[in-house]
């Protein structure tokens, strides 16, 4: 089980999608790197992820707390959602600004 786990994990390059506007236009997307990054995070390299993709930890983050919220009852969740989405979306484009410098 842990030799089908650790191949698969190797093997997920092959099965990534092409990015549709690299392929046409020409340009990075805003979310390009967000595949190979989360390859990373799975393969354990996090350090390796954060530098192909830097907003996948608030991405991350976002993701975990709406997935805790459906269970759990919390107070602020409507203006915790906000935050991390606000934050997210501001880490999104600070990546794809600086993409261009």
């Amino acid at each position: 089980m842990k030799l089908l786990i650790t191949i698969l994990l190797f093997s997920l390059d092959e099965f990534m999608l092409p990015c549709i506007t690299k392929k046409f236009i020409g340009i990075d997307c805003p979310g390009c790197g967000l595949q190979r990054s989360l390859a990373l995070l799975l393969q354990g390299d996090f350090l390796a992820a954060f530098i192909m993709y830097p907003p996948v930890y608030s991405i991350i983050a976002l993701l975990i707390f709406l997935l805790v919220r459906n269970f759990i009852t919390i107070k602020y969740a409507n203006k915790i959602i906000v935050t991390l989405t606000i934050t997210a979306i501001g880490f999104i484009l600070i990546n794809y600004i600086l993409k261009f410098i």
